[in-house]
């Protein structure tokens, strides 16, 4: 049986098309289109319902000591509200799933992916015996919300008192907003400015509305999957199940960045070997010469020859372009190379492009 969030009966209500997404029903998209919802991010703001991620607390006297150990980020760099997007790691450096930590008073908030929940539960909790650490699940106490685009401050600064401006990019604010204690981190997953927004459960159908009323005048739209995958993708960022997996490490996902080698962590010494040998592949960013949808799973080739896969393609709302990323052997992963996509059995021309595809001017 699928999963609902609390605002399942409030996404129906509004004409929202549920689909089945990482074992939940979910809006795809409302009456509005995935296009129009796209936009509304891109220059005013959209409301997610992100309440199928999930969410772990870890506290106790041991916790960052066995959070140093189980992700790759280095948490010594970390004061209290800070935010940090990283990755949990298989001894042979492949990846469990990628995250986001939240530094808050006295505890830590460890967002995973649905499809990964109850795997990276069993993950953690092997990985604390030994430790004065307690993992606390959250998910369903905390429903999470995301309002993201280049009004999204100006939106929810009409709800709280707290003044916004100063929270950075990358921290968190616990403070009253609409109401409500809410945990405000300044992340998403959109490639725009915006706020993730962690509520109590039994609050969330109301603060929901209270946002899309706040936001009204400024053309806040509610958007669904569509829209949130497209706007992920034109900034380049990855997905689990598509650009991440258990058969793939964060070098070949040029997820190096993320990476703390001054510091212990599972998979550290698997992937030191990646990075002195270099990775056998890595992922780039195509741009179609020919007109043609390069789609998940569709080979990559030169002259002729397979020489790897596309892992997200469409075309972009914001570009007006047929966009992919691909995993291919380093060889063929400088900027300008000319490569082919296989479509229906026909190559259709691309070439190698920067990533990411899209970043607001804002934030250049």
């Amino acid at each position: 049986m699928l999963q609902r969030t609390p605002l399942y009966e409030t996404h129906v209500a509004m004409g929202g098309r549920m689909v089945e997404f990482a074992g939940y029903e979910l809006p795809v998209q409302y009456p509005t289109g995935p296009t129009a919802e796209h936009h509304a991010v891109r220059t005013a703001a959209g409301l997610f319902d992100i309440d199928h991620m999930g969410q772990f607390e870890i506290g106790g006297p041991d916790a960052e000591i066995c959070l140093q150990q189980l992700q790759v980020w280095d948490l010594d760099q970390m004061v209290e509200g800070d935010a940090h997007y990283s990755v949990l790691c298989y001894d042979d450096g492949t990846v469990v799933d990628d995250i986001f930590l939240y530094k808050l008073h006295s505890r830590w908030l460890m967002i995973v992916n649905a499809s990964n929940r109850a795997k990276d539960w069993a993950w953690i909790e092997h990985h604390l015996h030994g430790y004065d650490a307690a993992l606390i699940e959250r998910s369903d106490e905390l429903a999470m919300l995301a309002l993201q685009g280049p009004k999204a401050e100006q939106i929810l600064q009409k709800l709280t008192s707290y003044p916004l401006a100063t929270v950075a990019p990358r921290t968190a604010v616990e403070t009253e907003i609409g109401g409500l204690m809410v945990i405000a981190g300044r992340t998403g997953y959109t490639g725009e400015d915006g706020f993730e927004l962690y509520v109590p459960v039994e609050g969330a159908v109301a603060f929901w509305t209270l946002l899309l009323d706040a936001g009204k005048a400024d053309g806040l739209l509610a958007c669904g999957l569509a829209a949130r995958d497209s706007l992920r993708f034109e900034a380049s960022m990855p997905l689990y199940g598509h650009e991440l997996s258990p058969q793939i490490n964060p070098l070949e996902a040029r997820l190096g960045w993320t990476m703390s080698w001054n510091k212990p962590f599972i998979g550290r010494d698997a992937l030191l070997k990646v990075k002195l040998e270099k990775p056998a592949r890595l992922l780039v960013g195509l741009e179609m010469v020919e007109k043609a949808v390069p789609r998940e799973h569709y080979d990559v080739a030169s002259d002729g020859k397979v020489i790897g896969h596309v892992t997200s393609g469409m075309k972009s709302p914001t570009l007006d372009k047929f966009l992919a990323m691909a995993y291919v052997p380093p060889a063929y992963s400088a900027l300008g190379t000319r490569l082919d996509v296989i479509v229906r059995g026909q190559p259709k021309a691309a070439v190698v492009v920067k990533r990411p595809f899209y970043k607001p001017k804002y934030k250049a």
